[in-house]
Formats: C-alpha cells, structure tokens, sequence
C-alpha cells in the first residue's frame, strides 16, 4: 500500500476512534449526575419511556431517549416499583436501581380518630395529598366493595379508626379495602359468639356502638351507657340519643339547638322520634364502644335496670327510674354553681 494511502487509513481510524470517544463521554454526560433533587410521582403501571420523561422533566436526567433504552436493554423496565419518591440526580445507573427496588417510596401515616364520621376521614386523607373526594364517595356508594354484613347503603361505621401507613399512590379502593379490613379483625370467633347469644345482628352492633361511642365522655362510661341504650331498646322506648339527631343534620354536638327546632327534625335518625336504632351507624366507632355493647351494664346495684343518663359537672350520672333522673338534673346539671 502506497506510504500516502497508509496515511489517510490511519487518520481515518483515528477520526473514527475520536468520533466513537466523543459520542461515548457525550452519553455519559447525558447520563450522569445532574446535581439536581426532586420529588417524582412514578405511576402505576408506567412504561419505561413514560419514567424517563418524568425524571427528565424534574430536571434529575438529561436524556429521557438514553435512560429509556438503558431501562428496556438492562430489563429494569419491567421491574420498576411505583410510588412517590425523593431522588437525587447522581446519574441514570443509580436512578435506575433506586427505582427497582433500591429505595422504598415515600409513605405518610394517618391516624383516624374514634368517632369520627367518613366526611372526617376524607378531609384528613386529602390534607395528606390522597384521594378524599375519591374515598367519601366510595364510603357512601361502595358498589361491589360492600360487605354482606352491611346492611345501610355506605360504610359509615365499619371504616374502622386505627393508625394506617399508605404509599403516597394509594388508590380510595385501597384505603377503604385497608379500614374494612381491620375492622373484619374485630369479628374474631367469640365476638361472632357474643353477638349470637345477645341476638345481634353485624350491622345493629356497629349501629349502637357508634352512638355509645359519641354520646360517651370516656371508655369507662361505655358499658353503662350501652346498658341504657339496650335497656330502651329492650321496652320499646325511644333512645333519645342526641348524637343521632346531630347526624341527621350533618352538625356537631355542640351546634345542636331546640331552639331552632333540631330535635323536631324529621328523619329516621332522630331518635326523639323514631323507636328503636337508626337505619345505621352515625360515625366509626373504636374496640373499646363495640366491646362495650357485647358487656354491658344494664343494671345498678339493687338489680334494677338503667334507663336514664346525663352527663353533668364531668360525670356521668345513671338513673332507673324518671322521677330519680329528674332529682337529680336539678340538682346537678340546672343548679347554679
């Protein structure tokens, strides 16, 4: 080969050893470390071109085209872990194995207080950036997600109050599916037992739980006020629970007025004028007020049953008897200080 021909060969090569260098430290630039941080949404389900657009928008990479392929060549596509994360952009390589299983996604932990009704537990779930609007409306329409135990058309009452941890991606089914749950935990085999020997019915328990557990000032109050209750129930007389016409209004305890004509309101709720329980639970109540309606105390210490209560000065004061319940608002509740 001509020494001028031997030249140009080499130079050739040596261009082409040069492009090829420079397109690879290119790629691994495009690939690198952006310094950047930020929190990404990696939804369910995404494909890896759709992961690469969302980590190159947050600024945590450079070429959404690069890292798909890498994802796709690699097999970590099909091993990608949905959820919201808090990523640092220190290259595609450990992008990609965070998102693999490498880091866990951001969860938020919620307490959801005894008492409380679904409306409540919405509005906490959305303060935590969850669906809300999603989980009041499969509260009160569950579809398909009702049990055969409930009788009322939502679940207000078996959306059981605990502390629950979700991943910042949970699906309204998924928390509802989450409450149901622990509350089918409560159903244990001598509960079942209990509610046949005491002639109860899954949605009556939850039912008269949910009012003790509003109406009463502490868990030691539970039983004896589930003894009032079931003591009216049992001779046909009226509960005349306050909480439940507070329910029908969609108002607090505390914003309830005769005054204004509340407890003349007519909806089955109201228990001033409707016998026996309300068609369903008025709020979710906690372990302590549906144990205390499979044991309660029906009677005071001659044998006589409860029928009568008020709550004055902090107590709880019972009575047997109309006249004695009187007496004793009189004295407690309407005396001067």
């Amino acid at each position: 080969m001509p020494e001028g021909s031997r030249t140009w060969l080499w130079r050739g090569v040596l261009a082409l050893f040069v492009t090829f260098a420079l397109l690879l430290l290119y790629a691994l630039w495009l690939l690198g470390p952006t310094g950047k941080e930020a929190m990404v949404r990696i939804p369910r389900g995404a494909r890896g071109v759709e992961v690469a657009r969302v980590l190159e928008e947050a600024g945590l990479l450079r070429s959404a085209h690069l890292f798909a392929a890498y994802l796709r060549f690699s097999g970590r596509e099909r091993r990608l872990v949905p959820g919201v994360y808090r990523l640092q952009g220190d290259g595609a390589f450990r992008l990609a194995r965070a998102l693999t299983g490498g880091e866990k996604p951001l969860t938020v932990t919620l307490t959801f207080p005894e008492g409380q009704r679904a409306v409540d537990y919405a509005e906490r779930l959305s303060q935590a950036g969850l669906d809300g609007e999603g989980f009041l409306r499969l509260a009160q329409d569950p579809g398909a997600l009702k049990p055969p135990y409930v009788e009322a058309k939502g679940l207000e009452g078996y959306l059981f109050p605990a502390t629950y941890t979700f991943d910042l991606l949970a699906t309204p089914e998924e928390v509802v599916r989450a409450m149901l749950r622990r509350f089918e935990a409560e159903l244990t085999p001598p509960v079942r037992r209990l509610l046949e020997e005491r002639n109860l019915s899954v949605h009556a328990w939850v039912t008269l739980a949910s009012i003790v557990q509003v109406e009463a000032g502490s868990e030691a109050e539970m039983p004896k006020i589930a003894g009032v209750f079931l003591n009216r129930l049992e001779r046909g007389m009226p509960l005349q629970a306050d909480p439940t016409v507070a329910y029908a209004l969609g108002k607090s305890l505390p914003e309830l007025s005769r005054r204004a004509g509340d407890f003349a309101v007519d909806s089955p709720y109201n228990t001033y004028r409707y016998r026996g329980l309300p068609p369903g639970p008025i709020a979710n109540p906690g372990r302590a007020a549906l144990l205390a309606v499979l044991n309660p105390v029906r009677t005071d210490e001659k044998g006589r049953p409860y029928l009568y209560f008020f709550h004055a000065k902090g107590r709880l004061f019972l009575n047997a008897d109309f006249e004695g319940h009187l007496k004793e608002l009189a004295r407690h509740r309407y005396s001067s200080p």
